[in-house]
């Protein structure tokens, strides 16, 4: 077989500056994460908050996409989507998922593992509420995420018909109008509850670090075993 050109055989970057040691590391995975994801966003990486997320059916078949992280801390992590779309359906069906942070920027990369809950339908409406009136209803438009349609002309004709039904409201109004974007059912979020955080650094030679934290139950109290991995 010919080569690609590009080959990405020879595609290769040196990993340098960086490092990961115990010696300075939080007890928990959450302070270490806000810092990682405050020097990410200080580099000015686009949409640093995107991640992939891996689901798998309930007979084993995975999937994984981008989706972005809408609010962390030692709760755990939380995105939204269409509870519909493959990943809702999969997450319904084994509630356990992955994430990857992708910083390859700076050289850095998280991986979080861990059991998955459906926030509740009053989380969902306080965020709904935030999003920009297009995408609200960008949500109605596209209610059969992950469905075959025949062409795009089907979500812009579907997006042109809600928008009527629902302008936007004016930016001066004291309140929302009442024909407001209102929370589509089928449109909910989740958190992913932590049982394992990696933190990954790129180093010289391919020597990396990685150290993750583990979550273990001892003595009817859970603690965070932290263990460094073998690149």
């Amino acid at each position: 077989m010919d080569s690609p050109k590009p080959d990405p055989a020879r595609l290769r970057s040196s990993y340098e500056g960086g490092e990961l040691s115990e010696r300075s590391l939080p007890p928990d995975p959450f302070a270490l994460f806000a810092a990682w994801f405050a020097d990410v966003h200080a580099y000015g990486l686009p949409e640093p908050n995107a991640m992939v997320l891996a689901t798998a059916s309930a007979d084993g078949v995975p999937s994984a996409r981008t989706v972005l992280l809408k609010g962390y801390g030692p709760r755990g992590f939380r995105f939204f989507t269409n509870l519909t779309s493959r990943k809702g359906r999969e997450l319904a069906e084994n509630p356990r998922a992955a994430l990857v942070f992708p910083w390859h920027a700076i050289h850095r990369q998280v991986r979080v593992a861990g059991p998955v809950v459906e926030l509740t339908r009053d989380e969902v409406a306080a965020y709904f509420q935030t999003r920009p009136h297009g995408s609200r209803i960008g949500a109605w438009a596209s209610e059969r995420q992950s469905g075959v349609i025949p062409g795009r002309d089907v979500l812009e004709r579907r997006f042109a018909e809600l928008a009527e039904r629902w302008p936007e409201e004016s930016p001066d109004a004291a309140a929302p109008l009442e024909g407001a974007v209102p929370l589509p059912d089928f449109w909910g979020g989740y958190r992913l509850v932590p049982e394992s955080v990696e933190f990954w650094q790129g180093r010289r030679d391919r020597l990396h670090d990685r150290i993750r934290y583990r979550l273990v139950t001892r003595t009817n109290t859970e603690e965070w075993v932290v263990e460094r991995l073998s690149p």
